[in-house]
């Protein structure tokens, strides 16, 4: 819910996300999701530029995708398992047009600063115990938007629908 608040709101869109991807300026955006942000794939799946890639299909470290491609990049609950997250939203920056949005879910832990986990116990979390493309590398804090600013984004939004288990964050290029 907070993801589709989050995308909505970057269109000035109020309503539900259900029709909201059946406007014509919607319609007609370049979107990359990548992994499937839950249940919003199946609404994402009706505009005709939306480009679905899902790991090990795509690295977000290192996408194979061309400079200044998409107007919304979408991601949900999949940067705290990439090894180096600040080269991930870098990637998705290069490959939105300028005015781009980047628009994603990250668990966060509200009242802590973010921590790296290199050197610790493996962390999962989730069904995905033991499976080393599910560690969690980074456990976010509430300091998560400078991951988005040192990625070279101009503005980083916080959107929130049930505070403190419901945010998405909005990369802005």
């Amino acid at each position: 819910m907070s993801l589709a608040k989050a995308i909505m709101r970057c269109f000035s869109y109020t309503g539900f996300f259900k029709d909201f991807v059946k406007q014509k300026e919607i319609q007609n955006l370049q979107i990359l999701e990548i992994n499937e942000a839950g249940s919003l794939t199946n609404f994402l799946v009706e505009i005709p530029n939306h480009t679905l890639k899902v790991y090990p299909e795509i690295d977000m470290m290192n996408m194979n995708i061309a400079n200044m491609t998409f107007d919304l990049v979408i991601h949900s609950d999949v940067l705290e398992h990439i090894k180096h997250p600040i080269r991930g939203l870098s990637e998705c920056y290069r490959v939105l047009k300028p005015g781009g949005y980047c628009a994603f879910t990250i668990p966060m832990i509200v009242d802590r600063l973010t921590i790296y986990r290199e050197g610790m116990p493996a962390s999962y979390h989730g069904s995905q115990e033991n499976q080393p493309d599910f560690v969690v590398h980074t456990e976010y804090g509430c300091d998560a938007w400078k991951h988005v600013i040192q990625a070279g984004f101009t503005e980083c939004r916080l959107f929130s629908v049930e505070y403190p288990s419901a945010q998405a964050l909005v990369a802005v290029k």
